[in-house]
């Protein structure tokens, strides 16, 4: 079974819980539960949130999606190296991983220097990486990932008709 790992990167308070929260129209929180995504076309794609970063919250990702077999997930994390640990769990798990780096984030006082080698160490891994700037509009950054998952998930099926 194809899965596709769709993760908002960024320093904390650098808008990643925003971008979901956009993303959903409505203020959205990691639950045991999947839920509906409208991509477009009328279309609809089954996912599963993270909201809060593994790393922020002390936990494995893995552990987190245990019981979890949703196709696509999608994860906010924090850009440290512990972050590396959650990308090694989508890796390891056969995902096709869709990573946008908030560089600079909405806080942070200017673009950072990749000071972890996160970039070069995803790309080299096979993840599709997109770096935007936070303190920009928001639609479009959050469009390029309704439109990432519309794709994938449309190529294998998995987009139906909105409920």
């Amino acid at each position: 079974m194809e899965r596709l790992f769709v993760t908002v990167l960024g320093n904390r308070n650098s808008g990643k819980s925003l971008t979901w929260n956009t993303l959903f129209g409505a203020t959205v929180r990691t639950s045991k539960n999947t839920r509906t995504l409208p991509v477009s076309g009328g279309r609809c794609v089954e996912v599963f949130l993270i909201s809060g970063s593994p790393e922020e919250r002390q936990t494995y990702a893995g552990d987190i999606l245990a019981d979890q077999d949703c196709q696509v997930v999608l994860c906010s994390v924090q850009y440290a190296e512990l972050g590396k640990d959650t990308y090694d769990y989508a890796f390891t798990n056969g995902f096709t991983v869709f990573s946008q780096w908030l560089n600079p984030g909405y806080h942070d006082e200017g673009e950072n220097f990749d000071r972890h080698g996160i970039a070069p160490w995803l790309v080299a891994r096979g993840a599709t990486l997109s770096m935007r700037d936070a303190t920009r509009p928001i639609k479009p950054r959050v469009e390029e990932i309704r439109q990432f998952i519309d794709g994938w998930a449309l190529a294998r099926g998995l987009a139906l008709p909105c409920p």
